[in-house]
């Protein structure tokens, strides 16, 4: 690669192209109010200047915990321009697990809504962050009010490939979450090769119900429609009458299970309703063989089911053309990125085999920020990634992934690690132990669901009492939503828990 190419690999600087291609036309549509893609880089361009203002310097990260706003998109985008490192977060999570957040990625600037500004103040000083500032669901705040007053002219700041773009917060089963660490190239490449690969061009509007504190909403959709200049019809969430209303508008869909089971449960939505559509992509989540085969039935068309993760970005993908669109399976290596399936000690196994599925390429992540040991151990030496995920690929080259080497629960499409839960249930009153795991939900994918025993010589407390319990103390997906009582855990001769035992005794708790 040539220095010049090396230093200016900006993701902004790739998709502010498009921008200046795209001219006057509408990047996105909300609520009948329209800003086109001059008006996106305008505006852009005055939250760069205004994170300046707050002294943000490359490399910086700026933490993000706000409602879904069209203003949230420019000071995403500007915290690219100016070279510093976006740091989104779930909305749901409580000020205790922003404290282990705040403390392990050092964020230069905190944003959040206004309302929560008060509850970690104290937080933010404790933790030496320089600015607090707000932003609300309608777009304004002080960040806004800020950048309104700034020069809608900014140059953007050089990066190189390897310089990092994002900073993600991702779940396991042990131990606390770890931040991976996604750099510009991460990034451009894999939307380049997702425009490609599923035909994306200018002419397309993209219904955008997802959220943007996470890969599916913030990377794959935005990135995409961005680089072509493609309009996005944008919902701040997922309101099913007024997703119906713009559904015949849109040519592409992007959703996890969720959407399309609502979708599917609503009268109104027919056959006409995705009249214009080209494209309906589902991911986050598994995506029930049921609902793709209820979908077609209903629609003529048939969901694009693809496989991603937090340390990857989009690994595989189903055709969008020349190919079957398989229910059950995620379809196959995108281009430039390789797949295999191995044995937990790295052999590399038999076509046909179930084993741990492994990925390299352009798309991989650089390793889990300061903790080189984790990094270490998630990669083989030569490069290639262990997800985690129990996949089966056949002879040419599909892979279906049929469940997780560990424990990870995927509900509503956010990942949720059982220990974390565990270890909040344990310690209330009358709790032996619990054994934490994700069942099978026709809405969330997965429903987290709770085992628990007795404290010897105790009553233990009623599944009431512990969902309410645990309300202030975990984000709302990971709360369990069922709460059974044992005598005892099921446990192999070596005393771990069986957690596939307490799967299969469970399995059906949310089918009908």
């Amino acid at each position: 690669m040539s220095s010049v190419m090396s230093n200016d690999a900006n993701l902004y600087t790739l998709l502010d192209a498009a921008f200046v291609r795209a001219g006057e036309r509408p990047a996105i549509i909300e609520n009948g109010r329209t800003l086109s893609y001059r008006d996106l880089r305008r505006q852009t361009a005055q939250y760069a200047n205004a994170l300046i203002t707050l002294g943000v310097t490359p490399g910086d990260r700026i933490m993000v915990q706000a409602e879904k706003s069209v203003s949230g998109v420019c000071l995403y985008l500007a915290t690219l321009k100016v070279g510093a490192v976006y740091n989104p977060l779930n909305t749901a999570y409580t000020a205790a697990e922003l404290d282990y957040f705040i403390g392990d990625a050092e964020p230069r600037i905190l944003i959040i809504a206004a309302s929560a500004k008060a509850k970690i103040a104290a937080l933010a000083v404790s933790k030496n962050i320089a600015h607090i500032e707000t932003l609300e669901p309608d777009g304004s705040g002080s960040i806004a009010d800020r950048a309104a007053k700034c020069s809608d002219t900014h140059t953007t700041v050089p990066r190189q490939s390897s310089d990092l773009a994002a900073l993600l917060y991702t779940s396991g089963t042990t131990g606390r979450s770890k931040g991976a660490m996604i750099t510009h190239n991460n990034l451009s490449s894999n939307a380049r090769t997702l425009s490609e690969y599923w035909s994306f061009s200018s002419n397309d509007v993209l219904l955008h119900a997802l959220p943007i504190f996470h890969v599916h909403g913030l990377f794959v959709a935005l990135h995409t429609a961005l680089l072509n200049g493609a309009t996005m019809l944008w919902h701040a969430k997922f309101d099913l009458d007024a997703v119906l209303k713009d559904l015949p508008k849109s040519t592409i869909m992007m959703g996890v299970p969720t959407f399309y089971t609502r979708l599917l449960g609503s009268p109104a939505f027919t056959r006409d309703s995705v009249k214009n559509m080209r494209l309906v992509i589902s991911g986050s989540a598994p995506l029930l063989a049921e609902t793709h085969v209820e979908f077609e039935a209903r629609t003529g068309q048939k969901i694009l089911e693809r496989y991603g993760m937090t340390e990857a970005g989009m690994i595989t993908s189903n055709p969008y053309a020349g190919g079957e669109r398989l229910a059950g399976t995620v379809g196959y290596a995108l281009p430039g990125i390789q797949v295999r399936i191995a044995a937990p000690d790295g052999k590399i196994l038999p076509i046909g085999e179930t084993g741990v599925l492994e990925v390299k390429g352009p798309n991989i992540f650089s390793g889990y920020w300061r903790n080189p040991e984790k990094t270490k151990e998630d990669f083989r030496a030569d490069g290639y990634f262990i997800s985690g995920d129990l996949s089966v690929m056949s002879p040419d080259g599909r892979v279906t992934i049929v469940g997780r080497a560990k424990d990870l629960i995927i509900s509503g499409g956010f990942n949720v690690y059982p220990k974390e839960i565990e270890t909040e249930i344990n310690e209330l009153p009358g709790v032996g132990e619990s054994a934490v795991i994700g069942l099978p939900h026709p809405d969330f994918g997965e429903g987290v669901v709770a085992v628990i025993t007795a404290a010897p010589g105790a009553t233990p407390p009623t599944e009431t009492a512990i969902i309410a319990a645990l309300q202030d103390r975990l984000a709302k997906f990971k709360v369990p939503k069922r709460v059974y009582v044992l005598a005892d855990l099921p446990r192999n001769a070596m005393g771990k828990v069986q957690k596939a035992e307490l799967r299969k005794q469970y399995e059906t708790t949310f089918k009908g």
